[in-house]
């Protein structure tokens, strides 16, 4: 009998909230996390791209870690990625002390990695994370790309890696992953990085979406879910069309991070718009086209 993979659906990939000063703002965040509780989605990605997890210490990625689990009932994978394989080991088995339910980790980036290198680093990481993992897969950010020969040859040897997260604006890329792991493993979840993939993605057979989108419009990604479990092929076009609109959000602005913390302040109030990435911030102008597109 196939199994199916653990964690598909919708996945938010959370923001990290800061006070004026630059500090955690641990209250902001139990107020968005109880937002994403209430939508109706399934997963938070902690630290991830838009959780802005390059620009973070150790202690506060230790600090979040800490205190993020307790503030949603959803499933919880946390991104412990980190040239520093120490910090990288210390960060996931605090992850288990903390009750996530996986953790998630990029290829080693700057130095640029050939497939044999990849394939050792993941094996050998397999053995001392210690839990469930998901591969993150960003070729624009890493310069190397996790495709799908290699990513189907660990599924099918490492029963603990259970998934992956594919950040390339390439239909045809996700397809193929999702397409050469179902030969070795029924239960290998293949997620799109693309919010606009979401409904591409379940059509070829993935298992969902972790949509930056979702930091705004959950409830709308979970109901697009349940159009697709109830087959409503009318309500599918409508909610495709219309994340197709919301996509502009990330051509508003030099930095999307910024650009959705500001849209996320702006709409609900409880975070200020501040990120660590330099340059971020909006004009008058676009913070009314922000205004406008989710009004």
């Amino acid at each position: 009998m196939e199994s199916k993979p653990e964690f598909s659906g919708v996945w938010c990939p959370s923001v990290t909230p800061f006070t004026h000063d630059n500090q955690l703002d641990l209250a902001a965040l139990g107020a968005h996390f109880a937002r994403l509780d209430a939508s109706g989605i399934d997963t938070i990605l902690l630290m991830g791209s838009i959780g802005e997890f390059a620009s973070l210490t150790q202690a506060e990625r230790k600090t979040l870690l800490r205190e993020a689990r307790s503030m949603s009932r959803l499933n919880m994978v946390a991104n412990v990625s980190s040239l520093c394989r120490t910090d990288m080991l210390e960060l996931a088995h605090l992850a288990w002390e903390c009750d996530y339910d996986a953790v998630m980790v990029l290829p080693p980036w700057y130095y640029g990695q050939t497939r044999q290198q990849l394939l050792s680093y993941y094996r050998q990481l397999d053995a001392e994370l210690g839990g469930k993992w998901f591969a993150y897969n960003f070729p624009a950010r890493t310069g190397c790309d996790l495709d799908a020969a290699l990513v189907a040859e660990l599924a099918a040897e490492l029963p603990q890696f259970i998934g992956i997260k594919d950040t390339t604006d390439c239909l045809s890329h996700n397809r193929a992953l999702i397409e050469e792991t179902k030969k070795v493993r029924s239960d290998f979840a293949v997620l799109s990085g693309y919010d606009e993939y979401l409904l591409p993605n379940l059509l070829a057979g993935g298992a969902g979406v972790i949509s930056g989108l979702n930091n705004l419009v959950p409830a709308m990604f979970a109901e697009a879910m349940r159009a697709w479990q109830a087959g409503d092929l009318t309500a599918l076009t409508h909610f495709q069309q219309r994340i197709g609109k919301l996509m502009a959000i990330y051509t508003v602005g030099d930095d999307f991070v910024t650009t959705i913390k500001t849209a996320v302040a702006r709409k609900f109030g409880y975070m200020t718009p501040r990120s660590r990435n330099s340059g971020g911030a909006l004009n008058e102008a676009q913070c009314e086209a922000i205004d406008m597109l989710f009004s």
